[in-house]
């Protein structure tokens, strides 16, 4: 693996690391935005966007939109969305329970579908966002407790025979953290209000969440694998990022970045892709500059990008016998009959040009027909902003595990992609006509 695959990778779990939670990951895109000098707006206030501007805007504090207007562009949006949740367990308002007197646990319960042994007899921590009430106005702020605080133990394997014989581990009863002795009660309240330098009771409400410790590391015979938590979809949500700002000097036309929250759970937000957040941006955009939205739509290009499945190494017959992507060899179109992925073969056409200019390998994904599979933010979009969209990803092992597994090349192949997609042009002449500059 060459160290340029290295650097990016390492640059990666870097981001990943710093965002154990969506809120947590919006904030690590805007740190990194504000770097490149883009500046951040805000919904509730009147824009004053300029040719040559560069600009963000959150949601929620969980989602996110960035843009860049260059000084001459061509009336066409290129857009790339992704997501910045991952399953997890969320605490429940009133998260502390008593063990017969003894110990303090939490009460949580699943956020999206997590492969729930991945959890059990590890170090975890909490993070997220609490509301504080101070000099009346109600401010979020965001909360990582970056020590090893809960650990969800399991049952001795003495104590239950059946825990290698397909155990399925129940929600209510067999995934609750343990947090201390039972003299820990109210501990965490006193813990964030610590960290975050405000008295106990100015912490009204909170959105906390779990979050697996276990570092990340790049490994293999030639350290060509890495894993840690939370890859899909925050290795998306990165390197779509830094494909914007690697071409944010030469964009041709109007570059927009989107990282929602909440796919993992349906996008049925205010926050999420099934809500007006892109409408609302594109729509302002539009209007600043006296265009037509729904012209500038009809030759615009969405790139929906939510990492896919590797063909397991144990388990090849979970794939299908054709349409199966490996680590490290590429970025992954992928494909669905029933458009759970918005690929078409005009879309699938139009990224591979662009993949082949950016000397970019490019895979093929689909499912095995006897089986289901996943969905993603790509067709949900679409609802409230239709335009030609493509669905891709990068190819990892162990999906919603608590710990996942990717390939080194691949990040820097997505940053590639997406550096010449952002640097492209996309124009219709007609329905089913087009071309990229």
């Amino acid at each position: 693996m060459t160290t340029e695959n290295i650097t990016a990778t390492r640059a990666l779990l870097e981001f990943i690391e710093n965002s154990p939670t969506a809120f947590h990951a919006v904030d690590s895109a805007a740190k990194i935005l504000d770097g490149a000098g883009f500046t951040r707006l805000n919904e509730c206030d009147a824009w004053n966007l300029v040719r040559g501007g560069k600009y963000y805007v959150t949601r929620n504090l969980s989602s996110i939109l960035a843009f860049v207007i260059p000084e001459t562009f061509t009336e066409t949006f290129m857009i790339t969305a992704s997501h910045t949740d991952s399953p997890t367990f969320k605490l429940k308002t009133e998260y502390e329970s008593e063990a017969f007197g003894k110990y303090i646990k939490f009460n949580v319960e699943g956020y999206g579908g997590m492969v729930n042994s991945t959890w059990l007899d590890r170090p975890l921590s909490i993070a997220g966002r609490v509301i504080v009430k101070e000099d009346g106005k109600f401010t979020a702020k965001l909360v990582k407790i970056d020590r090893d605080l809960v650990l969800i133990p399991n049952v001795a394997a003495h104590q239950n025979r059946s825990i290698n014989s397909g155990f399925v581990y129940n929600a209510a009863s067999d995934l609750m953290p343990l947090f201390s002795a039972k003299d820990g009660k109210g501990g965490l309240k006193k813990i964030i209000a610590e960290q975050i330098g405000c008295a106990e009771d100015a912490i009204t409400v909170s959105d906390l969440y779990l979050y697996n410790r276990t570092p990340a590391t790049v490994w293999g015979g030639n350290n060509e694998f890495f894993s840690c938590p939370r890859i899909d979809n925050l290795q998306c949500a990165y390197t779509t990022l830094m494909g914007l700002i690697n071409a944010a000097d030469e964009c041709k036309s109007l570059a927009v970045y989107a990282a929602f929250d909440n796919e993992e759970t349906g996008s049925s937000t205010k926050q999420g892709a099934n809500s007006q957040f892109m409408f609302d941006t594109l729509s302002r955009i539009c209007e600043t500059f006296d265009l037509d939205l729904r012209r500038v739509l009809a030759s615009s290009f969405m790139v929906s990008a939510d990492n896919g499945h590797a063909k397991h190494p144990n388990h090849p017959e979970f794939s299908d016998g054709q349409n199966a992507p490996h680590m490290n060899e590429g970025v992954v179109i992928k494909s669905n009959a029933s458009q759970k992925y918005t690929t078409d073969a005009l879309s699938a056409a139009i990224f591979s040009e662009i993949c082949k200019r950016a000397d970019v390998p490019v895979q093929l994904f689909a499912n095995r027909s006897d089986m289901g599979g996943g969905s993603t933010l790509g067709s949900i979009s679409n609802t409230n902003v239709a335009l030609n969209t493509i669905d891709i990803g990068l190819a990892q092992l162990a999906m919603h595990s608590s710990y996942e597994t990717g390939g080194c090349a691949d990040t820097l192949y997505m940053i590639r992609a997406i550096t010449q997609f952002y640097k492209s042009a996309i124009t219709a002449e007609a329905d089913g006509v087009y071309n990229i500059e």
